[in-house]
């Protein structure tokens, strides 16, 4: 089994990240390694210039996760700062934010930069859904319990197995996997 660092302060995600990994030989070790959050628009480029500055640290093959929440009526808020925002006003927030909005369409985007000595490579997961009316469920963290994926009628809170098959994060580990287990073995 190769054994790849995951820079990360939440365990959640490694553990996430473990369960797709597995499929692959793969297992992913959380270490905590603080590193300079840029400010941007894009995910793809803050998974990237986080995950430079961690290589350069540590100097071993690491990855950093990036994920935000993008809410069409709020303009994409909170976007790239959701880790933020979810400190400050959590689930009840940003249901706040939304109590007029018909529209409560959504986007959750993971970015995850890989980093070794010769390659910088970011893998991209995105899920469509909408923003429940209130809260729903108890499993999951973040935003979970007021992201309901499209076509589906339960938050990830409600359903964890159906977070575990169809999440944006599952997406971007899958596409890391897969890519790592065919090219730098």
């Amino acid at each position: 089994m190769k054994t790849i660092l995951f820079a990360t302060s939440n365990p959640h995600k490694v553990r996430e990240g473990n369960k797709i990994a597995r499929e692959f030989g793969i297992r992913f070790e959380q270490i905590n390694v603080d590193y300079p959050e840029i400010r941007d628009e894009n995910i793809r480029k803050i998974a990237a210039e986080g995950v430079k500055f961690v290589f350069e640290r540590i100097k071993k093959p690491v990855i950093v996760e990036d994920t935000g929440l993008f809410i069409d009526a709020l303009n994409g808020f909170p976007g790239p700062y959701s880790a933020y925002v979810y400190k400050k006003i959590g689930c009840e927030g940003i249901l706040k934010l939304l109590q007029d909005s018909d529209n409560r369409d959504a986007e959750f985007i993971t970015a995850i930069g890989f980093k070794d000595s010769s390659t910088l490579r970011i893998f991209e997961g995105r899920i469509s859904g909408t923003i429940s009316k209130e809260k729903r469920g108890t499993a999951g963290f973040g935003y979970d319990p007021i992201f309901i994926p499209k076509s589906l009628d339960k938050t990830f809170a409600e359903d964890p197995e159906m977070k575990d098959r169809i999440s944006h994060r599952r997406n971007a580990f899958y596409k890391f996997c897969q890519w790592f287990s065919n090219h730098l073995r």
